[in-house]
């Protein structure tokens, strides 16, 4: 059959709140055009963030009345430690509430000021974790990875020959080498085993360590099978140990690829790390054998990761991304090519040119596609990427919108929907105007700023 149909059956259901255009107009007014300050129940399709939002599974909720909520020693943290060392080989694994509490202990540990930390492309929680102990967070993304419309397989790849002049000539500012698996900020892109393997190797001639942002591990590990040569016939599971094998330690957002609502962890080989990390975890998360987490917590992520190296469902995942960006490109939509793994990204730049970079294209293409359809997306461009430390701004490498889908909790109509919305955003694309922002912070401005429409 052609059809790629959801591989599972829904059990129970959400009703959706169902609001007109004019309620929309008011309520994103209301909220200063920041989606972000919307009430989730004004929202009809919430593709704001694919992180802790998706449904757990019922071998998930069964998993967590086997919840032990004992505050040292949970046998549920050893059933969740095994679950993590049995797809990632690391000797110490240490919980915490999610992903961005293990960065901030990670940093807290390596960065500081006149620090330099390199990466593929540094996601905004990652970045905001590293700048606010005063170091410097760099992209080194390969050259196609700027480029929406360039169809290279791997455009997450790090910039080998960048990488190793960046190290010959930073290197004693340099406490760590990160790669994000998949590049979630451009485009969600994956990178090839070749390329973890070569960034590992150029960091160790270094005599730096190699930390892997996880939290997309699996879907990086399809693009590898399905399109890296001679991984055709190898397991996810295989492919995810080799990718975690080059690497001395990663930091991981269980919302995502581990099929949890909350929980993240750091994962180390170094045990005097692993032991100074552990004293950062008991001030600020909780004992080490649960990291601010519920026992319950815990035994979801187990069995979730059992879940997530699942093939049928790798398969239906991209396939509904693949889906839309299909759609969109027959609309005449410029969409971020090829399909990545957890979201579709719309070029708001390039379908809003009228709009310049600093007055925000694609803030302008989010609220428009709240007011007209009440899906909710989020910018991924230069409100989120173009303020620096210093409070100077700058256009962002890319003006994206990202369209990020919950795992199994929409449906076929729901994707279809998705695209009829744009289709009756292509008929006032043109009247669209940009925005200025009125309020923000000093960092992660885009979670909390206020615009107001120009």
């Amino acid at each position: 059959m052609k059809t790629i149909i959801e591989p599972f059956r829904i059990k129970s259901v959400e009703p959706i709140r169902m609001t007109t255009r004019e309620e929309r107009a008011r309520l994103i007014r209301e909220a200063g055009y920041n989606v972000f300050a919307l009430h989730s129940d004004d929202v009809l399709i919430d593709l704001l963030t694919d992180s802790g939002t998706g449904a757990m599974s019922a071998a998930q909720w069964a998993a967590v009345m086997r919840g032990d909520e004992s505050y040292a020693g949970s046998p549920s943290y050893y059933r969740f430690r095994d679950a993590v060392q049995a797809l990632m080989p690391f000797k110490h694994v240490i919980p915490t509430h999610q992903g961005r509490a293990a960065e901030a202990i990670l940093f807290d540990v390596f960065g500081g000021a006149g620090k330099r930390i390199p990466s593929n492309t540094h996601f905004d929680t990652t970045r905001g974790n590293i700048e606010s102990t005063g170091a410097g967070a760099d992209d080194l993304v390969i050259a196609e990875g700027r480029d929406p419309a360039n169809l290279h397989p791997f455009k997450g790849n790090m910039d080998l020959d960048r990488l190793d002049a960046y190290l010959g000539e930073h290197g004693a500012s340099v406490p760590c080498v990160m790669l994000t698996i998949t590049n979630n900020a451009g485009g969600g892109q994956p990178v090839s085993l070749e390329n973890i393997r070569a960034t590992a190797a150029i960091a160790r001639a270094h005599g730096k360590p190699f930390f892997i942002d996880g939290c997309r591990f699996a879907e990086n590990a399809w693009f590898i099978k399905s399109r890296e040569p001679g991984q055709q016939d190898r397991t996810i599971p295989d492919i995810v140990r080799d990718c975690f094998a080059e690497a001395d330690g990663m930091t991981m957002s269980a919302k995502k690829d581990a099929f949890g609502n909350i929980g993240g962890w750091l994962a180390l080989n170094d045990d005097a790390l692993a032991e100074e990390a552990r004293n950062h975890l008991i001030r600020t998360e909780g004992f080490p054998t649960y990291g601010g987490l519920a026992g319950r917590d815990l035994e979801a992520l187990a069995q979730g990761l059992s879940e997530i190296v699942d093939e049928d469902y790798l398969r239906y995942r991209i396939r509904t991304n693949e889906y839309i960006i299909e759609k969109l490109d027959a609309l005449g939509v410029p969409v971020v090519k090829p399909a990545g793994g957890h979201a579709v990204f719309v070029d708001a730049r390039a379908w809003l040119s009228h709009i310049p970079p600093l007055e925000y294209p694609g803030q302008a293409l989010a609220v428009a596609l709240y007011e007209i359809a009440g899906v909710r997306s989020v910018e991924i461009g230069t409100v989120m990427f173009g303020r620096h430390p210093d409070g100077s701004e700058t256009p962002a490498a890319m003006d994206l919108v990202r369209l990020a889908f919950p795992r199994r909790t929409y449906t076929q109509s729901h994707a279809d929907y998705i695209v009829e919305a744009f289709g009756e955003l292509a008929e006032v694309k043109d009247s669209l105007t940009g925005y200025r922002i009125v309020k923000e912070p000093k960092l992660m401005r885009h979670f909390t700023c206020l615009f107001e429409r120009l």
